[in-house]
C-alpha cells in the first residue's frame, strides 16, 4: 500500500514518516511518495528520514518528487500538509491584525481567514488532481485551517476527505492523565469546529467524571488547559475548552502580551526553520539529531503568547511522543484498513451530529471510523454561548471559501468583518488591504 505525503519537505514530515515506519507491517504500507514544490526542502529532509530508517532498522520504498501526478499515482491514502505562501505568509497573517489591535494567529480570526483565502484555491486544485489520479484514495487533510479547508474540498472528494488535528485528542490525553485513567477506557463528549471546541463530559459508563475534575483545582493545575483558563472560568463554563479558545476568551490579553514583546509564533518559526533548512549535515545521524533539537525547541515555545496572556511563565507544553497529528493519521488509516469501528475525533461533514448546523457543515466531533469512512456521533444539546460562537464562525468560514473561489475582495472583507474577534467593518477593510498589499496571491482580486 502506498502513502502519498503532499508537503513532503515540511519540518514535521519526519514525525509522520517515523510513525509510518513503526506501523508499516501492521498496516501493509510498503511505499511512500514525498511531493513538494521546493526541491531544496525535499533534499534537506531526506537525510533526516534516512536517519530514522537506520535507527529503526527498517525502510520503505521512498521516492521524492516535484511531480504531483507521479506522487499520487497508486496511492491508497494521501496525507496533505502544505503551507501556501510559506512561513513568510504566516508572519504577515499574524502581524497585520496585531497592528489593528486584533488577535494575530495562524488559524484564528483574520490570520486564519487570510491563510484560507490563499490556500483554498490550491487545495481545490489538488483535490481535483486526486480525484483524477487516485480516485479510490482517502484524503487525510492536515492543511490549516483544517476544518475550513476540508469543507472546501469535500464537494470534490466527498466523505473520502477527512480533516485531522491533534489539539482535541491532546486535550483528551491530558484530561485522562489528570483523572488517573487510560484515555482508551473512557469516552470524551466533545463538540465544535477545528480549533473551536469544548469537552462537555468525560463518560465512564453512565458516570460523568468531568464535574469532579472541574471541582479539583490541584488536578486542573496539572495540565495545560487547566492552567490556561483557570479553575474559576472552567467551572463557570462547566466545560473544558480547546486551547485555541484562549484567543477568544483572552483576546485583549493576547494582543497586549504580543505588543509587550512576546515573539509571535510565526516569527520564531520563520527564524528557526530558515536556520534548519540552511544547515549542512554530513551524516543521516547528524541530520536526525539536528532535527530533533529543532523540534524540541519548537515544542518548548508552543503557545507562548497564550501562556503570557494567561499570566503563566516558563514551559507549559512538552512534545507528545504518544500522539501528535501523525498518531491521529495512523489511527485513521488503521480504522479504515482494518474496519475497526474506532471512535476518533476528526473533521467531517456534520450529518446531524450537531442539529443546529446543516448536514454539509464540516465539524470536529467524535466519529465512528471504519472502512465506510467517518460517521459522526450525535452531540445533543450544547450551551447557547457555544452554539452561537460555532454558528458565527461557521458562517465566516463559508464566506471565506466563497471569497477564495471567486477571488472577491468584497466577500473577503465580509468574512473578516463578521468574525467575532474583529471590532469593526473599517478595521476589516484595513486588514484586508494590508494583506492584499503584502500577499501576492491577493493583489489582483476583484472588487
Amino acid at each position: 500500500m502506498k502513502i502519498a505525503l503532499l508537503g513532503g519537505g515540511g519540518f514535521r514530515v519526519p514525525m509522520v514518516y517515523d510513525a509510518l515506519l513503526a506501523r508499516s507491517e501492521g498496516l501493509g504500507i510498503d511505499a511512500v511518495s514525498l511531493y513538494d514544490i521546493d526541491a531544496g526542502r525535499l533534499e534537506r529532509i531526506a537525510p533526516v528520514l534516512e536517519g530514522l530508517e537506520r535507527e529503526r532498522g527498517r525502510r520503505l520504498a521512498r521516492v521524492a518528487s516535484e511531480d504531483l501526478d507521479e506522487a499520487l499515482d497508486g496511492a491508497a491514502f494521501v496525507f496533505c500538509a502544505i503551507r501556501v505562501g510559506g512561513l513568510e505568509g504566516r508572519v504577515i497573517d499574524e502581524l497585520v491584525p496585531l497592528a489593528e489591535g486584533v488577535v494575530g494567529q495562524e488559524t484564528t480570526g483574520p490570520g486564519g481567514i487570510c491563510f484560507a483565502l490563499r490556500t483554498v484555491p490550491v487545495m481545490v486544485e489538488i483535490a481535483e488532481r486526486v480525484a483524477r489520479r487516485a480516485p479510490g484514495s482517502w484524503f487525510v487533510n492536515f492543511t490549516n485551517p483544517a476544518g475550513l479547508v476540508t469543507e472546501a474540498i469535500q464537494p470534490v472528494l466527498g466523505g473520502r476527505a477527512i480533516g485531522i488535528c491533534d489539539s482535541a485528542t491532546g486535550l483528551f490525553r491530558r484530561v485522562a492523565t489528570a483523572l488517573g485513567r487510560s484515555p482508551d477506557a473512557i469516552h470524551f463528549d466533545y463538540f465544535g469546529l477545528n480549533h473551536l471546541g469544548w469537552l462537555q463530559a468525560v463518560r465512564d459508563g453512565g458516570r460523568d467524571l468531568l464535574p469532579g475534575l472541574l471541582a479539583d483545582d490541584e488536578r486542573l493545575a496539572s495540565f495545560e488547559e487547566g492552567r490556561l483558563f483557570g479553575g474559576d472560568w472552567l467551572r463557570a463554563l462547566g466545560m473544558i475548552p480547546n486551547e485555541y479558545l484562549c484567543f477568544y476568551y483572552f483576546a485583549a490579553d493576547t494582543v497586549a502580551a504580543l505588543r509587550a514583546g512576546v515573539e509571535p509564533r510565526a516569527e520564531f518559526l520563520r527564524r528557526q526553520q530558515a536556520a534548519f533548512y540552511a544547515s549542512v549535515v554530513r551524516t543521516p545521524e547528524e541530520a536526525l539529531r539536528g532535527w530533533r533539537a529543532a523540534r524540541e525547541e519548537r515544542e518548548e515555545r508552543y503557545f507562548a503568547e497564550a501562556r503570557a496572556a494567561a499570566g503563566l511563565t516558563g514551559v507549559d507544553h512538552e512534545a507528545d511522543e504518544l500522539g501528535g497529528y501523525e498518531g491521529e493519521a495512523l489511527a485513521l488509516v488503521d480504522a479504515i484498513v482494518h474496519d475497526r469501528q474506532r471512535v476518533l475525533t476528526v473533521n467531517t461533514a456534520n450529518r446531524g451530529a450537531m442539529p443546529f448546523l446543516d448536514g454539509a457543515a464540516v465539524v470536529e466531533v467524535p466519529c465512528a471510523v471504519s472502512r465506510a469512512g467517518a460517521d459522526p456521533l450525535p452531540v445533543g444539546d450544547v450551551p447557547g454561548h457555544a452554539r452561537a460562537l460555532v454558528e458565527a464562525v461557521k458562517e465566516v468560514e463559508r464566506i471565506a471559501i466563497q471569497a477564495a473561489l471567486a477571488r472577491s475582495r468584497r466577500l473577503a472583507v465580509k468574512a473578516i468583518a463578521l468574525h467575532p474577534l474583529v471590532p469593526s467593518v473599517n478595521v476589516a477593510r484595513r486588514i484586508f488591504e494590508a494583506y492584499a498589499a503584502q500577499q501576492p496571491e491577493l493583489r489582483d482580486w476583484q472588487p
